[in-house]
């Protein structure tokens, strides 16, 4: 049977009219803040009842927009009544709708605040690793927040609407203030995740983990040999420990990921590591972008060359379209592998930590879906809040934007000059790809090398002239 051939420009168009006309925007925002519009679409999706006649007519506008919505894509409208029954789902496409209303429909498309929070909770930890961008140790830092303040800082998120926080640090299990903020965000409805080494997660651990409401794990392990993990990491027995974590948080029904560092050490081990994966039945493996940042920086020669990286993706979307696991990685030039291949397949990765599965009839507008989200999310779609509750685009980008207890997050996400350069695509480096939007480049890469987010990102194919001057040892132009 022949494929339905879709007119991506109709597509486009018809969203726009529908959720990018003014007079809908302004809709959109007179339903107020995006608790107040998470909880018109609980209404929609029959959670609550209206409790006054405003709230019963939003959610009947809301009703009419997501029904016109679902048929322009093609999802079953009972299918997403069901999946916006989860809280999460609701602040997303709160999300979603506000930041439409406040900046129309954009090429990627910009949030009302970031999706997602990575939280580098403390930087207190119990290994060494070579390549750590926070210069984690022992002790906690000196000016790390007190648990009211990490309480302010969540409240602040509460309130901008996030949708998933990922605590991270540091080792976030050795923080004793971790259950009560990480209980907290579960309780307003976030997504929360964690990023750990793993070697702390006992069984009784792990059961604590599901209990306070943390729905993934996700568990650094760089090779599948245990004395090269263990090197990488600094301690002896790591790896084993990281392991048993993993069993453990899978036997009491967390989802669980592997997060995996690439460099020259272990890239040619993927296909070990992800027979791993398999093995111990996670739900995810990530293959991280080696950032030369933090202590990462003394390691910078066992970087990739944008070859090898091209076919570590190429592998890796080999590996996803197997199905049983999703393989994603944070390199955002991913995203135009999963493109190249999604006619073959039908899954898009337009960021690291979204899989998409488009339907046949809709196979064409995979472009079109991928500009939409975007490739590199660096102040875009997420943001990362430091120990001190300092707000940097990404963790692997140590530029400080705002301090959320000084300056607050929604001013700091709307109106600081360096988060909006990283929203305009057209105006950096990857300005004349044709690719900008729906990867971008990885701009901590470009900041690593270069000392500017508006520099080329050397890892890609396109930029091979780039890291062929940087393993010369000459400069290299930088690009704005």
């Amino acid at each position: 049977m022949r494929r339905k051939e879709l007119d991506v420009p109709k597509l486009i168009n018809a969203v726009r009219r529908l959720l990018g006309n003014p007079i809908t925007r302004m809709a959109i925002k007179k339903m107020g803040e995006p608790k107040d519009i998470a909880r018109i679409l609980g209404i929609y999706a029959g959670v609550y009842e209206a409790p006054s006649i405003k709230e019963e007519l939003m959610a009947d506008l809301v009703t009419r927009l997501l029904k016109k919505a679902s048929e322009k894509f093609g999802v079953d409208e009972e299918v997403l009544r069901e999946k916006l029954k989860d809280p999460y789902i609701r602040r997303g496409i709160a999300n979603i709708l506000l930041g439409i209303a406040y900046y129309g429909i954009t090429r990627p498309q910009k949030l009302y605040a970031p999706f997602m929070v990575v939280w580098d909770f403390t930087k207190q930890c119990n290994l060494k690793c070579k390549h750590c961008y926070a210069n984690a140790g022992p002790r906690p830092a000196p000016d790390e927040l007190t648990l009211d303040e990490k309480l302010e800082v969540l409240r602040q998120l509460d309130e901008a609407g996030v949708a998933a926080v990922s605590f991270s640090g540091g080792e976030p299990l050795v923080n004793k203030d971790f259950w009560k903020v990480a209980e907290e965000a579960a309780k307003v409805g976030m997504y929360v995740s964690i990023a750990t080494n793993g070697t702390l997660i006992t069984r009784g651990i792990a059961e604590r983990l599901k209990k306070i409401g943390v729905r993934y794990v996700e568990v650094s392990l760089d090779s599948p040999y245990p004395e090269v993990h263990d090197e990488f990491r600094g301690i002896r027995g790591a790896w084993e420990a990281a392991v048993k974590g993993i069993r453990n948080a899978k036997s009491v029904g967390l989802e669980v990921g592997i997060a995996t560092t690439v460099t020259k050490l272990n890239y040619r081990d993927l296909p070990e590591m992800i027979e791993l994966a398999r093995e111990l039945k996670v739900n995810r493996f990530i293959a991280f972008n080696f950032i030369p940042t933090g202590r990462g920086r003394d390691i910078v020669n066992l970087d990739l060359s944008p070859k090898e990286r091209e076919e570590v993706l190429e592998y890796l979307y080999k590996e996803w379209s197997k199905g049983g696991l999703q393989v994603f990685s944070t390199a955002p030039m991913y995203a135009i592998v999963s493109l190249k291949h999604v006619d073959e397949n039908g899954i898009l990765s337009p960021t690291h930590f979204a899989e998409l599965v488009i339907p046949e009839e809709y196979m064409s507008a995979g472009f079109a879906l991928g500009e939409f989200l975007g490739g590199c999310g660096a102040g875009r779609i997420y943001c990362s809040i430091e120990h001190n509750g300092d707000v940097q685009p990404c963790v692997f980008l140590p530029i400080k934007v705002g301090n959320v207890l000084r300056d607050g997050f929604l001013n700091i996400w709307h109106n600081n000059p360096i988060l909006q350069t990283l929203r305009d695509r057209d105006h950096y480096a990857c300005s004349k790809c044709p690719y900008r939007y729906i990867c971008g480049g990885c701009r901590a890469r470009a900041y690593a090398y270069f000392g500017s987010i508006k520099a080329p990102d050397p890892s890609c194919s396109m930029n091979e002239k780039y890291w062929k001057l940087l393993v010369e040892g000459r400069k290299t132009p930088i690009i704005h």
